[in-house]
């Protein structure tokens, strides 16, 4: 026993020989143990992207659909045996997706169906029902490599949908009006009042009723002279070129601009940057043409007022403004692909603000580094470094996920799509994608990914408040406030006995699914079981000086499901505790076990307490002294609380002339009268500690007064 002892210690510190990795062939971690046939599983998976609609709606599950198909579709006397059948159904096409079988809801609907009947009549029509009462259809998609990307495209699309439907409008709408202008014009005109061109606009067909001879001198004799400005005719003229000209949506009742639009999908950073630039200085002008058309449709362009105003049109807001309807562009690229200039142009495309939604995939997160090597893990260094990255920017909208957690997103999803800024979406798909990963299928691989902490899901939504604590969500993240979330556990012992207790999902748990590395672990005996080891959630907890010659094991299971422990090596150990502290970094983010507060109140509870009724002796007249008592700012002028401020700054780009540092580099209000109101609004609302108090405007005229009060209030 002391030799098995010293051998087990050994392989703690220095690893297991290469010959004893197929000893481990099979093993899984023990909480996967009752996920071996995700087929007769019901949960999120398989998805449906769903034609036609919009918001959730256009992302659902399988189980949910079948489930409103036997609500509508079931009788009160058969409800049960078409839940049945349909339930049957469902499992079916389950099976087909898992076999590879790709296609619509509808289509491998009618498949699997086909492959049930057999001449069951009850069978027959049931399924036959469930058919009629389907009111949903779109594209199939399960939890695997190809689902980010399917999904990120779907909801993008909708989005898109909706933006070019809109911009369409509008460019029908002013052409229209544009056209009109110029045709009344031309109705007016000499060549519009002769007979000729009388008898073009009235039609040939009536020939015998008009005399168009007669007509064109009545006309001529009670026409108003003049007409469109030879200055607006060639305008109008130039706008309706450029509105024609167009790529950047289709137009209702102009089928051909829907073959020479622009593509606004991307495989890589630089194809969406060179296109963007390529694109900007068309954008503009179709926006500035735009903008003026509408003046020009309502009568109301001045060239005196409005020449110089769209003389500088991009360099200002309302271009900004008018290029938010506009597209945004898609990049859907792999982490792998992230190297060198890749990464800069995607930095480009985040730090510039550009209209970009992008998705970095993940497909293997236990890639070792390329630096340093044995147990070395990278956990998908590039992708998380980006996402840590973007979160620094402020303004970009940031999601991380598992492929396995894309349903639950869904409506984050479609708000990143829709954010007006640029947005980062990293996912880890669950599949290698090179055909020799993990027997685990991919949606089991990045749940257990998401559950260890080695690739978390949370969303930061500039747009959601105006700090940290409404912007930052780490909340779909099981049992959040702990290290690793324990579930808890039944086994049968040796004894036949039933055993129940918790267990831990480490991230050496999440290595265990992954066969690559099974020289990590080395499955102990049952007879060679000893006190000296300690689950190794339990030998993170104690930390390195209390470890000794513990030895550190998880709980797996083989392929007849028998439970084994499996002790971990040094180099494994060394990276949970890697991930774990990451994951109390993300938890610092997430308001949770914030080491400042923590700290704060250790102080608070420390400081001495004031007696609870303090004893006053009372001065004589000569005795008394003046105390001097801090003025606070008055209610109705702005200040910030300086001792609190984390330099942060967020105000004083926003206007250095309002906002200062002091000695301490700690903001305050320099010179209430170097800005306006709306800019001490907007730095309050920026103001990651909200620390920044408007007061009451200074300037009774400046414009959204009522607004920017509103907004104020909440920081009063």
């Amino acid at each position: 026993m002391k030799a098995e002892l010293q051998t087990q210690i050994a392989f703690r510190l220095a690893g297991g020989k290469p010959a004893a990795e197929g000893a481990n062939a099979g093993l899984r971690p023990a909480l996967l143990a009752r996920w071996r046939d995700l087929t007769a599983l019901r949960y999120d998976f398989p998805l449906v992207l769903a034609r036609g609609a919009s918001g959730k709606d256009s992302v659902q599950c399988l189980s949910a659909i079948v489930d409103e198909v036997v609500h509508r579709a079931a009788g009160e006397d058969d409800g049960e045996r078409l839940a049945r059948h349909l339930l049957r159904l469902e499992r079916e096409i389950r099976v087909l997706l898992a076999g590879g079988a790709r296609g619509t809801l509808t289509a491998l609907w009618d498949d699997a169906a086909a492959r049930l009947a057999g001449g069951d009549a009850s069978l027959e029509d049931s399924l036959e029902r469930g058919r009629k009462a389907l009111k949903v259809d779109g594209m199939l998609a399960d939890c695997d490599e190809s689902l980010p990307a399917l999904l990120a495209k779907h909801a993008w699309g909708v989005l898109r949908e909706k933006k070019t439907s809109r911009l369409g409008e509008d460019l029908r709408r002013l052409t229209i009006g544009l056209s009109n202008i110029l045709r009344a014009d031309a109705a007016r005109s000499e060549a519009g009042r002769s007979a000729e061109g009388l008898k073009a606009s009235i039609g040939a067909g009536h020939a015998e009723v008009f005399d168009f001879a007669a007509m064109s001198r009545l006309l001529a004799k009670s026409a108003a002279r003049g007409g469109l400005p030879a200055a607006r005719r060639r305008r109008i003229e130039s706008l309706l070129e450029v509105l024609e000209a167009q790529r950047f949506a289709p137009v209702p009742d102009a089928p051909q601009t829907q073959d020479r639009c622009y593509a606004f999908t991307f495989g890589s950073c630089a194809e969406a940057l060179t296109a963007y630039g390529e694109r900007l200085p068309k954008a503009l002008e179709l926006a500035r043409s735009m903008a003026i058309a509408e003046l020009e449709v309502k009568g109301e362009y001045r060239e005196a007022v409005h020449d110089g105003l769209f003389a500088g049109f991009g360099e200002g807001d309302l271009a900004q403004e008018a290029l938010a309807g506009f597209p945004d562009y898609l990049v859907c690229m792999p982490a792998a692909a992230l190297h060198g200039a890749e990464t800069d142009r995607l930095m480009e495309l985040l730090s510039a603000g550009l209209p970009a939604k992008i998705l970095v995939q993940t497909d293997d997160l236990l890639e070792e580094s390329t630096i340093a090597r044995d147990g070395h893990f990278a956990l998908g260094m590039r992708a998380r470094q980006l996402a840590s990255m973007a979160l620094g920017l402020n303004d970009v909208f940031v999601l991380q996920s598992a492929s396995s957690n894309l349903f639950q997103f869904r409506d984050r999803i479609l708000a990143g799509m829709a954010y007006p800024g640029p947005a980062l979406f990293s996912v880890y798909s669950g599949g290698r994608g090179d055909g020799e990963g993990p027997g685990l299928p991919p949606y089991l691989l990045a749940a257990a990914a998401m559950e260890s902490r080695a690739f978390p899901a949370y969303s930061y939504d500039p747009s959601a408040g105006p700090n940290w604590a409404s912007r930052f969500d780490l909340e779909p993240n099981t049992q959040v406030e702990a290290d690793w979330p324990a579930q808890e556990f039944d086994y049968e012992d040796e004894n036949h006995q039933r055993v129940r207790g918790a267990i831990a999902f480490t991230f050496a748990d999440f290595v265990a699914c992954d066969p690559r590395h099974a020289r990590h672990f080395a499955r102990v005996a049952r007879a060679d079981w000893s006190e000296a080891m300690v689950p190794l959630e339990e030998h993170l907890r104690r930390g390195a000086g209390a470890a000794g010659e513990a030895l550190p094991y998880v709980m797996l299971v083989d392929a007849g499901d028998r439970l084994q422990r499996a002790i971990v090596d040094e180099p494994l150990v060394r990276a949970a505790l890697r991930c774990r502290e990451s994951w109390h970094s993300l938890q610092e983010l997430g308001g949770i076990h914030n080491s400042h507060a923590e700290r704060l109140l250790a102080k608070q509870a420390a400081a001495p307490q004031p007696a609870a009724e303090p004893v006053v002796q009372a001065l004589s007249p000569k005795e008394q002294v003046p105390v001097e008592v801090e003025a606070k700012p008055s209610s109705d002028d702005p200040y910030i609380e300086t001792p609190r401020c984390t330099t942060c700054n967020e105000c004083t780009q926003i206007n250095d002339r309002m906002f200062a540092y002091n000695e301490n580099k700690q903001a305050y209000v320099a010179d209430p009268d170097a800005g306006t109101y709306a800019q001490l609004v907007e730095a309050a609302e920026s103001c990651q500690v909200s620390i920044i108090h408007p007061g009451k405007p200074r300037n009774p005229a400046e414009p959204g007064l009522a607004e920017l009060t509103a907004r104020a209030e909440a920081f009063a």
